[in-house]
């Protein structure tokens, strides 16, 4: 079920590529234009420390982060609604829905907050245990990522909520994918192997900070933001409102 899982969010984003472009182009382009004028000058990557040290320079990574957020919300939230309502965007930007942006801003940094707490936990008492024993350091990393990767698709449920203006809890969640939490146990891998096979062609020529890399980077990271949003899509479809997975 979670290869099926895995599939059907490829296939979600694939089958519906026009409507994809719709709802995440222009918002995506501001991302990336905004990236692309803070942090290169002149064919080069200007240093963060270089960034921080000015208040020009420091207000600019502010309106950075900012419009990043906002035009992330608004794409995960237009996207999520269009798979699971069928709400078609008239041009090319989605409605707006600010109680619903609200609402997923929230939830978002409640579950960067419980799974930042479970990280610096569980991190701490297994740092201990494996302090001084080589080879086991990459190991934990590892395994704290697939942690991290599981709980995320166990909670993370309650952002598509969001997006609807529906209230899940992140307890009704967890209760909701334990009928099949192997499922996403292996889903969790699955994402995990592919960010790595995907990340391997940034280093094609030797530099990841290379102009190479960074259009690999913009064209790439647009499938990735839409496929990860397809996950938690296909999974509040699957466990919340029934649906079957072909």
């Amino acid at each position: 079920m979670g290869w099926k899982i895995f599939m059907h969010s490829v296939r979600m984003v694939l089958d519906n590529l026009q409507a994809a472009l719709r709802i995440s182009l222009l918002l995506y382009l501001v991302q990336v234009a905004l990236q692309v004028m803070i942090f290169s000058g002149g064919g080069g990557t200007v240093d963060p420390q270089e960034i921080a040290a000015t208040p020009a320079a420091a207000g600019n990574l502010l309106i950075l982060l900012v419009f990043a957020v906002l035009a992330s919300l608004w794409i995960a939230v237009g996207w999520h609604r269009y798979v699971l309502t069928g709400e078609m965007p008239a041009g090319w930007l989605p409605r707006w829905h600010g109680a619903e942006l609200g609402s997923y801003l929230w939830r978002s940094i409640m579950i960067g907050l419980v799974i930042g707490l479970a990280l610096v936990t569980i991190g701490a008492v297994l740092g201990i245990m494996v302090m001084g024993i080589p080879g086991l350091a990459g190991l934990l990393i590892f395994g704290m990522a697939g942690l991290v990767s599981y709980v995320f698709f166990r909670i993370g449920l309650i952002l598509p909520a969001a997006a609807l203006g529906q209230t899940l809890r992140m307890r009704d969640a967890w209760e909701a994918t334990k009928q099949d939490d192997k499922a996403i146990l292996v889903l969790a891998l699955i994402s995990m192997a592919a960010q790595i096979v995907i990340g391997l062609p940034a280093m094609i020529d030797g530099d990841t900070s290379s102009f190479i890399s960074l259009i690999y980077r913009i064209v790439v990271d647009w499938f990735v933001m839409m496929f990860g949003i397809s996950l938690l899509t296909t999974l509040y479809g699957h466990f919340i409102e029934r649906r079957r997975i072909d």
